[in-house]
């Protein structure tokens, strides 16, 4: 079945800024966009790397998604106006877990988290390390660390591990990276894919993704446990720009989050 998205809802959704503030004291900067009715059912948009709330193509899928329920925007750890330093991936799961402490608070019992690239990869490490969710949607996420078989990749990995490549990030970005490395490495996607279940885990992937090739999509598809769904989008490049531009996609994303949130519709 597909929801049709709300014109009013899309485009006057009701807007509240939050600071969240995580176990660890990092600020998290976010934004809270619902409909025009009460509702129980929420979605967290998890940004990939460099991305932000701010972004008119976060926001775009956001007005989208608002269809089967309020969205939660916010920005990771090191990310504009949130404080502290990315960790490309690792503590950022406690970002993830704060926003959807922060809902369960404001009395939503229906939470989807859907991530995009690095928060792909936050997303489902985070159902699988602390659970309480109903269903996860990773988009162009990796399967695993340190990969650079592409050249989009071993820019980025200069980004990251490079005195001037973190300058750079943070000039240009607003993006302020950690200056070493993890200790110790924590688990990849698909080591705790298959401990999403009983949440629905949901990956997609372009086939024209220039960062990560299908293969990382496949990979952590297999190691999930049902319920389970791997969709490949022909033509389709990276993350929330890729998505941004097919609308199509985001109703199909919304018709699938609506299968397990769909009993506070």
């Amino acid at each position: 079945m597909t929801y049709p998205v709300r014109d009013r809802d899309a485009q006057h959704p009701r807007q509240a800024r939050r600071w969240l503030t995580t176990p660890d004291g990092v600020r998290i900067d976010s934004v809270l966009l619902r409909g025009t009715r009460t509702r129980t059912s929420a979605v967290v948009l998890a940004n990939g790397f460099t991305g932000t709330w701010r972004s008119p193509h976060t926001r775009a899928i956001a007005a989208r998604l608002l269809a089967v329920g309020d969205v939660l925007l916010f920005d990771f750890r090191g990310h504009h106006a949130s404080t502290g330093f990315s960790t490309v991936g690792d503590r950022e799961v406690i970002d993830l877990q704060t926003a959807v402490d922060h809902l369960r608070a404001q009395g939503y019992t229906q939470i989807a988290t859907l991530g995009f690239s690095m928060g792909a990869a936050v997303a489902v490490r985070h159902a699988g390390l602390f659970g309480g969710v109903n269903a996860v949607v990773a988009v162009s996420g990796p399967s695993r660390w340190f990969y650079q078989g592409t050249t989009r990749m071993r820019l980025l990995t200069f980004g990251v591990t490079r005195p001037a490549g973190r300058l750079l990030l943070r000039l240009t970005r607003n993006v302020r990276v950690l200056d070493r490395p993890w200790d110790p490495v924590p688990l990849d996607p698909t080591e705790l894919a298959g401990a999403v279940a009983p949440a629905g885990l949901l990956v997609v992937h372009g086939d024209a993704d220039p960062y990560f090739p299908v293969e990382h999509a496949r990979r952590i598809h297999e190691a999930a446990q049902d319920p389970r769904e791997l969709w490949i989008e022909p033509g389709m490049g990276h993350a929330e720009r890729a998505v941004a531009v097919r609308p199509d996609l985001v109703d199909r994303l919304a018709s699938w989050l609506s299968l397990y949130l769909a009993a506070t519709l």
